[in-house]
């Protein structure tokens, strides 16, 4: 109902504005290299407008009418350094964009964390951006798991289908997924709940690393990732495009189909997907039974633009069926499944070869409604974003039932946004809004490990943008609330939750500057305070965690996490070196994390799950003063005259203390171990006829070994350091008008078939197997990959 009302209001309003429609404002002109020579297929984004423009074969191009004002405009090609102009746009404008020839792309436009477009040199914060030809190269299951190659960003997983982003050891609902606008919410404050985004939609990804609740309040004190999946097509066009893929460890087999097209400020795009893998394998556990899962996921947008603004209307639907990896096993190694009756069978080569996973498994549904509008009113721009969101995670854990759920939870969550970006004046740039959540949870299954809430959030902010020159000064100031309201709840007569009532505040703030001494070198520097409070699961959970084979207590008297941090980096390029760099320091009090519940004689406590039949060990939330920090360096050599020739290298590492010890233990827990990323990549054939950006990589990833885990109450263990090794491969096909038609990747994973553990792997943790003494669940062994994509464009005539 909130969203209809809402969705509502925005037309009106639209149509209030297009009865005074302003003049029509047109970008036009072409693209060429410095010879003159025309480059087809050339993207032309006008930011803040989401229009967009492709050149034609002469270069040519031409864009919707946007309403008049000053816009950023990037023009990118494959193998040129893109152009970054502020062009003001009143009437017909023409531009002659002329593009050099460059082996690295540094100059690029980012949304997140700022209040209008800009350059990823000029924001103070530390912000990556990865496109989706980067992507459509990567082998990984799963978005988060492919965004694990920026440097300070790791997953917490729980097999290859479930992954939980990490920035700089900090995870859970300390970031902020948002997705087309609206942040992400499903059930993510647990170890086993992934992300319900499509991987093959993703157009592009910016993760802001560091607190950004200035601008998105809570749940933003480690940063944000930012996907964009549903954008309109350039003007004048219909993009069709399809991808397939397979992989064969786990014989993953996906497919994927888009169409979009726009023409005179109509916009339309809908997508279809389907995923599914069947068991691992890894040459210690042989294959890990019910690691297989299956998703599909469709979805569609329409919307319209012109002189006063655009409003787009999407839907999107994500279903997901997940294996859970329990890790029992019989004396010879053998893993178990669970039969009707209670009994347990060694499961077969059929059973590890099917894609329909066996109790316990998850059945995840996730509905969005989105309503994205921006309206110009005078010289000022009113940004509106308002959205419902259904999430329905049912787990299944019997075997006499398998289809009826254990545990249902049902969330409903209404989103708003609303921004005023105020007319430019002199070099300020200045912006103001609110945002806010409204939340309910319900319980439909007979188990229940958190209650049923409702939850209210509300924050208003300011931000200003000082530009001048080489120096980009920013900062600003945000208020926020939030109030939970828990229900009680009983169990076999027995009260399993308490009604209670909490209310939380935070005045949240950054400062920082860019400054940018000439075009090799960039320094940034930004000092941030950010919040979040607890999530109901901390403050409430009491149930059994079956994914995490944990028993989870809530401490209903937690205090909201209040964070500090400095960042400093330096950005150098030149002709055949690029250097990023960055420090980082946070103060974080009132840090919450969960530990083992020790009993009277000094050991775990356990309790017995009646429906599993296992001892499950008791965690309970704390709470603790937090000081992290940590540095990342990416390093680009490109030696002249071999300017094909890449050899990238990439290192992290975060380090994270208690102010005070915990059971003897100053190390926090779930802090990744450092990483070291080295890549020997090859482009060729950048202007070839039929086969054009040819590229050929192997790459060495060596993980350090973490000798600083957890060790309170036996929560965390060491892990070993791994050193895995990967290749790829990959080409365009060129039609007769040198447009891409379909492209064709290769890769290999973990080629020298590594047994190995990530640290923030839950499978760690599972059950040992008694005839090798190992202790968990390992990572997958090697998987050769093959994916097609094929990029299909025609004019919209």
């Amino acid at each position: 109902m909130y969203f209809l009302k809402g969705s509502f209001i925005a037309v009106l309003i639209c149509i209030g504005i297009v009865t005074n429609a302003q003049q029509r404002s047109i970008l036009i002109g072409s693209v060429t290299d410095t010879a003159g020579s025309p480059l087809p297929g050339a993207s032309v984004a006008i930011h803040n407008t989401k229009s967009f423009a492709v050149s034609g074969v002469d270069g040519s191009f031409r864009t919707a009418p946007v309403p008049p004002g000053r816009y950023l405009v990037e023009v990118s090609y494959a193998g040129f350094e893109s152009i970054i102009e502020t062009i003001d746009i009143n009437g017909s404008v023409t531009r002659l964009f002329v593009m050099q020839p460059s082996v690295t792309e540094e100059q690029n436009v980012i949304i997140t964390g700022v209040s209008t477009a800009t350059r990823i040199r000029q924001s103070p914060q530390p912000v990556e951006l990865i496109k989706k030809g980067a992507l459509l190269q990567s082998a990984e299951s799963n978005i988060i798991e492919k965004l694990t190659r920026v440097p300070g960003v790791s997953a917490l997983t729980t097999g290859p289908a479930i992954a939980k982003p990490f920035i700089r050891g900090l995870g859970y609902n300390r970031i902020l997924t948002i997705n087309d606008g609206v942040r992400q919410e499903g059930q993510q404050w647990g170890d086993e709940h992934g992300i319900e985004i499509d991987d093959y939609n993703v157009q592009k990804v910016e993760i802001l690393k560091g607190p950004a609740s200035l601008m998105y309040g809570s749940d933003a004190l480690a940063g944000v990732i930012n996907i964009q999946s549903l954008v309109p097509a350039p003007d004048g066009t219909i993009r069709v495009n399809a991808i397939t893929e397979y992989q064969t460890n786990n014989r993953l087999r996906g497919g994927y189909i888009n169409v979009a097209g726009s023409k005179n400020g109509f916009s339309f795009n809908a997508y279809g997907s389907h995923k599914e893998a069947a068991d691992y394998k890894n040459k210690y556990d042989g294959y890990v039974f019910n690691s297989k899962f299956n998703n599909t996921n469709v979805g569609g947008m329409i919307g319209y633009g012109g002189t006063w603004g655009h409003s787009y209307l999407s839907v999107t639907s994500f279903s997901q069926k997940i294996g859970m990896v329990e890790g029992e096993r019989d004396e010879s190694g053998n893993f178990l499944k669970a039969e009707p009756g209670g009994d347990e069978t060694v499961p077969g080569n059929s059973d590890f070869r099917s894609v329909s996973p066996f109790v316990p498994y998850q059945d995840v549904n996730h509905l969005k409604l989105t309503s994205d509008n921006t309206i110009k009113a005078g010289n000022a721009d009113i940004d509106l974003n308002i959205a419902w969101q259904n999430n329905k995670r049912k787990e299944l854990g019997d075997p006499d039932s398998p289809s009826i759920p254990e545990a249902y939870f049902d969330l409903n969550t209404f989103t708003y946004n609303a921004r005023v970006r105020l007319p430019q004046y002199g070099s300020w740039n200045n912006s103001l809004g609110i945002s806010g959540m409204q939340q309910t949870n319900r319980n439909r299954g007979e188990e229940a490990i958190i209650p049923d809430y409702a939850l209210f959030d509300a924050g208003a902010f300011v931000f200003t943008q000082y530009r001048k020159n080489k120096v980009t000064l920013s900062g600003g100031l945000r208020f926020d609330s939030r109030f939970v309201s828990v229900k009680e709840m009983k169990e076999d007569d027995e009260t399993k939750f308490s009604a209670f009532r909490r209310s939380f505040y935070n005045l949240s703030g950054s400062v920082g500057f860019s400054y940018e001494a000439s075009d090799a070198v960039a320094v940034k520097f930004n000092v941030a305070r950010g919040f979040r409070a607890p999530s109901l699961a901390e403050l409430s959970s009491n149930g059994a965690h079956e994914g995490t084979n944990r028993y989870e207590i809530g401490n209903a008297g937690l205090k909201s996490e209040n964070s500090l941090q400095a960042d400093a980096g330096i950005s150098l390029k030149s002709e055949h070196l690029n250097v990023d760099a960055g420090i980082y320091y946070s103060n974080i009090s009132n840090f919450i994390f969960y530990h083992k519940l020790v009993n009277v004689t000094g050991g775990d406590s356990v309790i017995l799950d009646d429906d599993s039949g296992r001892e499950l060990d008791v965690f309970l939330f704390s709470q603790q003063t937090v000081n992290l920090y940590g540095a990342e360096i990416r390093l680009d050599i490109h030696p002249h005259p071999l300017d094909w020739l890449h050899f990238e290298h990439i290192f992290s590492i975060t380090k994270a203390r208690f102010v005070n010890a915990v059971d003897g233990s100053y190390h926090v827990p779930n802090i990744p171990a450092a990483r070291y990323i080295a890549e020997l990549r090859g482009n060729f054939m950048e202007k070839g006829k039929r086969f054009r950006n040819l590229y050929v990589s192997i790459k060495s990833d060596y993980t350090f070994r973490q000798d600083s885990p957890f060790t309170a109450y036996h929560t965390e263990t060491a892990t070993g350091s791994y050193w895995l090794l990967g290749a790829g491969i990959g080409v365009d096909w060129v039609g007769k008008k040198g447009v891409p038609f379909a492209s064709i990747h290769l890769t290999g994973q973990n080629l020298t078939d590594v047994a190995y553990q990530n640290h923030l792997s839950r499978l760690k943790y599972t059950d040992e197997n008694l005839l090798t003494g190992r202790r968990g669940v390992f990572n997958m062994g090697r998987s050769f990959g093959i994916k097609l994509n094929i990029p299909l464009g025609f004019d919209w005539k």
